[in-house]
C-alpha cells in the first residue's frame, strides 16, 4: 500500500478496538479496488473529541463500535433512516463537513439473507435478544415487510422499550414471548455461543423443526452450537460471518462511493477467523 499526500483515510472507532477485523477486510478491499485510501484502528474514550477530529482533518469515515454507537449520534449533523429507527449508528461519513449516520447491522442482516435466497416478506421471524443488534435487524424485517417480529429476552425493561418503538412503527406486527414453533426464521441476535463460552445455545434445540433457517449473527467461532444443532435437525442454517462480511460491504461503498468486492471482502474475513 502506497501512501501519498492524497491518501484519504478511514477508520474503526471504539474502546476496546485491538480485536477489531475491520482494517484487515477494508485495507483489502481497498488494495483490490485501486482506490486511494487508508483505513486503521482508533481507540477512542472521547467521542466528541473523536468528531471534532474528523472534522478538523477531513477523515472521510468512520466505523462505529461499542461503546460509542448511540452516545455519537448527537454529534452528527444528520441521520439516515436506519439510524434514526434504530437510535444507533455504525458508519460516518464525512461529506464536505457534513457528517451524516447510518447503521448497516440491519441492512446487512437482510442482505445474507437475501443471499441465501432467502427473503423476509411475510415471513414471521423470532429474534433472541433484545439489545441493539435485535433492533436493527427487527426495524430492517419491519421496513421490508415481515408478516410478525417476536422476541425472546433476558432484560423485560429492554424488551418492553423495544416492542414499544416497533409496535409504533408496524401496529400489530410485535410480540414479546413469541412461539418458536411458529417462527421461519428464527435469529440468534444476542451473544450466547461466543467465543470463549461456545457450548452455550441460546434455545433448545429439540424444538427446532427442519423447515426453518436459523441465522446466528455470532461470528467467532464460525459454527456455533446453535447452528451445529439446527443442521443436525435439517434446519437450513446461515453463519453470522454473512452478516460481518455484508455490513462491511455496505460501509465500503457508503465511504467509497464504488461497488465493493463482495467476493474479496468475505474470503479475507474467513481468512481472519480461522487464523
Amino acid at each position: 500500500m502506497r501512501i501519498t499526500a492524497k491518501t484519504r483515510l478511514l477508520a474503526v472507532i471504539g474502546n476496546p478496538i485491538e480485536h477489531s477485523m475491520s482494517p484487515v477486510i477494508h485495507n483489502a478491499a481497498l488494495k483490490a479496488a485501486g482506490l486511494d485510501y487508508v483505513y486503521v484502528a482508533f481507540r477512542v474514550e472521547k467521542i466528541e473529541e473523536a468528531v471534532t477530529a474528523m472534522r478538523a482533518l477531513g477523515i472521510r469515515g468512520f466505523s462505529v463500535t461499542i461503546p460509542h454507537k448511540e452516545t455519537i449520534i448527537p454529534h452528527l449533523d444528520r441521520l439516515e433512516l436506519s439510524a434514526e429507527q434504530t437510535g444507533s449508528v455504525n458508519t460516518v461519513v464525512n461529506e464536505n463537513g457534513v457528517l451524516t449516520g447510518a447503521s448497516t447491522d440491519g441492512p446487512g442482516a437482510l442482505a445474507a439473507l437475501e443471499r441465501a435466497g432467502l427473503s423476509v416478506t411475510g415471513k414471521k421471524i423470532l429474534l433472541i435478544g433484545t439489545g441493539g443488534a435485535a433492533r436493527a435487524i427487527a426495524f430492517a424485517a419491519g421496513n421490508a415487510g415481515a408478516g410478525k417480529i417476536g422476541f425472546r429476552y433476558e432484560i423485560r425493561e429492554q424488551a418492553d422499550r423495544l416492542v414499544r418503538d416497533l409496535e409504533a412503527a408496524f401496529p400489530g406486527r410485535i410480540t414479546l414471548n413469541a412461539p418458536l414453533e411458529e417462527a421461519d426464521i428464527l435469529i440468534n441476535a444476542s451473544p450466547v455461543g461466543m467465543h470463549p463460552r461456545v457450548e452455550d445455545c441460546p434455545i433448545d434445540p429439540a424444538s427446532l423443526s427442519p423447515e426453518q433457517v436459523v441465522f446466528d449473527i455470532v461470528y467467532n467461532p464460525l459454527r456455533t452450537r446453535l447452528l451445529r444443532e439446527a443442521e443436525a435437525r435439517g434446519c437450513r442454517t446461515i453463519e453470522g460471518v454473512e452478516m460481518f462480511a455484508e455490513q462491511a460491504i455496505l460501509q465500503f461503498e457508503m465511504f467509497t462511493g464504488k461497488e465493493a468486492p463482495r467476493d474479496l471482502m468475505r474470503s479475507t474475513v474467513r481468512r481472519a477467523l480461522a487464523q
